[in-house]
């Protein structure tokens, strides 16, 4: 007998009608209101707990806190559940090697079980995570990002360069299914600078048209002046027109001007639930793509639910991973808020004001919680001089911590750090002090050209 393969585990008409794209997305969503998209969700989340109790971690997880099936009878009670993160998964791994117990392949008969996907995280803060997935999860979460790629315009008439990393990590692999599945566009698999060195990207991007360049806007940036040191100019000899990705410290508007007036998307996931939220063309927030994900904002400091406009960590539970590794409750440690007001695109979806920062990489001065990701774009955003390239040190000194950034500009003229300093004086409630520095003298630091996500905290206490 022929054991079964990966595309015997997918029924892509049902994940389309569950989950739909392009046009079809606005026509199901626009105008429904919450209590209907709730329904929807809780549809989604009882039928994904059945399978969640077969699994051996969620089974020890939760059982530490006394928890029983009948406890969770709908989304109402998630809170009941706690939140688990990437320590808890490898101390799964380290439990039960080499893929922990959290993946539930066991809760299947031997011989329909269904093909495991295998990827990790990258490993920015630690050791590198397993990340698993089944058939049917794996294209679902692909066409989520596939669906905000059209929000954003994409069409599969697009020549797509992508800068995310490959290798095991899942970011570029996931990326390049969901092009390559739900968007139909050319891709030009570049990666990182490591894989493919920023010169040869640009002759790529020039030779093949690229329309189009997803990835971290760190490196989008780096590119577009690597393409003016050969001699192209971006937006014209290379017709990107849109950029998709995770701007970081990179304004809209400093972004777009790099790359010839391109609009430009921010989203955001993560590698165990896949794309999150993400802009669409009124660009005033990221929609949850609450179809999909129940999304938890829950105050850094005392866990409670975050208050209106207050940032919090993302908490989040996958409403369509109900064959491989479910999600319930896994607290991320990124920090965002909520965006008040009507949608106004007409979804039911809330919206996101977008990464924030770690809270797991958060330094405390003066009682103030800082986030060391955020603070390049407040720079950027007040100072065109900024290039957007940065790198905080914290220090102990007389007794208490004190943070510097280390700000690359095209100019140090006198006065600018001071103004620096007060302008984050005045946004952050506490003085940090600024050190102006040269284009490219922070990248030994960073690892720009080497790492898919630059490194923005240096702790020397």
């Amino acid at each position: 007998m022929t054991p079964p393969n990966y595309f015997d585990f997918v029924d892509y008409p049902a994940i389309r009608d569950a989950y739909p794209i392009g046009d079809a997305f606005l026509s199901t969503y626009k105008g429904m209101s919450r209590d209907e998209l709730r329904a929807r969700q809780e549809a989604q989340f009882t039928r994904i707990m059945p399978f969640a109790w077969k699994v051996p971690f969620y089974q020890r997880h939760w059982g530490k806190e006394g928890i029983e099936p009948g406890d969770i009878r709908g989304l109402d009670d998630i809170i009941k559940l706690p939140v688990y993160s990437k320590s808890d998964l490898m101390a799964s791994v380290e439990q039960h090697p080499p893929i922990g117990d959290f993946h539930g392949l066991d809760a299947y008969p031997e011989d329909q079980r269904p093909p495991l996907i295998f990827q990790t995280t990258s490993g920015t803060t630690g050791k590198p995570q397993p990340l698993v997935f089944g058939p049917k999860s794996r294209e679902v979460q692909s066409l989520l990002l596939g669906r905000l790629y059209a929000l954003q315009g994409i069409t599969n008439r697009d020549v797509i360069h992508s800068v995310y990393g490959h290798g095991m990590v899942n970011g570029g692999h996931y990326v390049r299914e969901a092009i390559n599945h739900w968007v139909g566009a050319q891709m030009l698999t570049a990666g990182t600078g490591v894989e493919t060195r920023s010169a040869n990207q640009v002759s790529l991007m020039h030779a093949f048209g690229a329309t189009a360049i997803v990835g971290f806007g760190d490196f989008i940036k780096r590119l577009a002046e690597v393409a003016r040191e050969q001699g192209l100019e971006p937006g014209k000899d290379i017709p990107v027109r849109v950029i998709s990705g995770h701007m970081g410290a990179e304004s809209r508007a400093s972004m777009s001007e790099a790359w010839g007036g391109a609009e430009v998307f921010d989203w955001y996931g993560v590698g165990d639930t896949g794309c999150i939220a993400g802009e669409g063309p009124d660009q005033s927030g990221l929609h949850i793509q609450e179809d999909a994900q129940f999304l938890e904002l829950l105050d850094v400091d005392t866990g409670d639910p975050a208050g209106p406009g207050d940032m919090g960590d993302m908490v989040c539970t996958c409403l369509f991973k109900d064959d491989v590794f479910p999600i319930i409750r896994f607290q991320t440690h990124d920090v965002s808020r909520e965006i008040a007001g009507e949608n106004p695109i007409g979804l039911p979806f809330r919206r996101l004001e977008g990464f924030l920062g770690r809270s797991d990489n958060m330094v405390k001065l003066r009682g103030i919680n800082i986030y060391p990701q955020g603070i390049g774009a407040l720079v950027s955003a007040e100072f065109p001089a900024a290039l957007g390239e940065y790198v905080c040190r914290v220090r102990r000194q007389d007794g208490r911590d004190e943070m510097t950034v280390v700000v690359e500009a095209t100019d140090q003229q006198e006065g600018l750090a001071d103004a620096m300093e007060a302008h984050l004086r005045t946004r952050l409630g506490v003085g940090i002090s600024v050190a102006l520095v040269g284009p490219g003298e922070t990248a030994a630091d960073t690892g720009i050209e080497t790492r898919q996500k630059p490194i923005r905290l240096i702790d020397d206490r």
